[in-house]
């Protein structure tokens, strides 16, 4: 029996800090990936509330948020499966997740393992020479890592600094991962070699590795956009622009892998 998998990379552009705005963002793009046969959408790191660390705290996320309630109701709806960035709170200390939401109402988190800082040279992509913080000062290191059931293949998630760490990928593709999905903020001078990490964990595990962006500045930093799908052969099959928000999808047929873009 053929598994179709049917994947899509959402490269949003965050207005800081509102979750309501930003939410119905998602809601928009998750329903153009759906209409165009795509069943797993990952968004950028921290999609639903921007890259904004000072913010985290006053608006993070519990497991249970009413605030994940429409993106719920789409994931059902669109009958796919939605990954989105928050700040989220267990216990007392906070994480960056990806939250994990299925059609059947199921949710799962993922909480960023390797917390990362930006270098002093990254002031040359700042909009206002301001660089944020290392995450280490707002966020703790997670340790959730669920696996994504799609179709007959078996997804992985990574949330940025994650993919620094090669262990994660291989650790992934030991536990039977085929797809590797990256929620991103990769500002331009990063892009490069975050490519290169990408590309090389694709060709040495055999998954199929996505990135996903934002199409616009965040946290005071520019973004890269280009949000990307590779396929197991290191080879690139799609990318959207360096800005602006969009959809970019693969699709397997009886005909071959299809990948389409959809500017937002």
């Amino acid at each position: 029996m053929v598994h179709f998998r049917r994947i899509a990379v959402a490269q949003t552009c965050p207005v800081p800090g509102d979750v309501h705005v930003n939410t119905e963002e998602h809601v928009r793009l998750a329903r153009l990936a759906a209409a165009e046969g795509a069943r797993l959408v990952v968004f950028p790191e921290l999609s639903v509330t921007g890259y904004e660390l000072e913010l985290a705290e006053r608006l993070a996320f519990t497991e249970d948020d009413a605030r994940l309630n429409p993106l719920r109701d789409a994931a059902s709806v669109y009958d796919a499966t939605l990954i989105v960035g928050a700040p989220v709170r267990l216990d007392s200390s906070l994480y960056i997740g990806a939250f994990i939401l299925q059609p059947d109402g199921r949710t799962q988190l993922y909480t960023k393992q390797r917390l990362g800082a930006f270098p002093p040279d990254a002031r040359c992509d700042s909009v206002d020479g301001h660089v944020p913080p290392a995450e280490a000062t707002v966020f703790q290191q997670g340790d959730r890592n669920p696996l994504i059931a799609h179709n007959g293949h078996v997804a992985a998630v990574a949330i940025c600094a994650d993919i620094g760490r090669p262990a994660h990928a291989e650790e992934a593709a030991a536990r039977g991962a085929d797809l590797y999905l990256a929620s991103m903020f990769v500002i331009p001078s990063d892009f490069p070699g975050e490519v290169e990490k990408l590309t090389r964990y694709a060709t040495q595990y055999r998954m199929m590795t996505a990135l996903a962006n934002f199409g616009c500045p965040s946290g005071s930093l520019r973004s890269a956009g280009r949000s990307s799908i590779w396929s197991e052969h290191g080879e690139l099959l799609v990318q959207l622009a360096e800005s602006g928000s969009g959809i970019a999808i693969v699709t397997d047929t009886d005909q071959g892998v299809v990948a389409k873009t959809f500017p937002g």
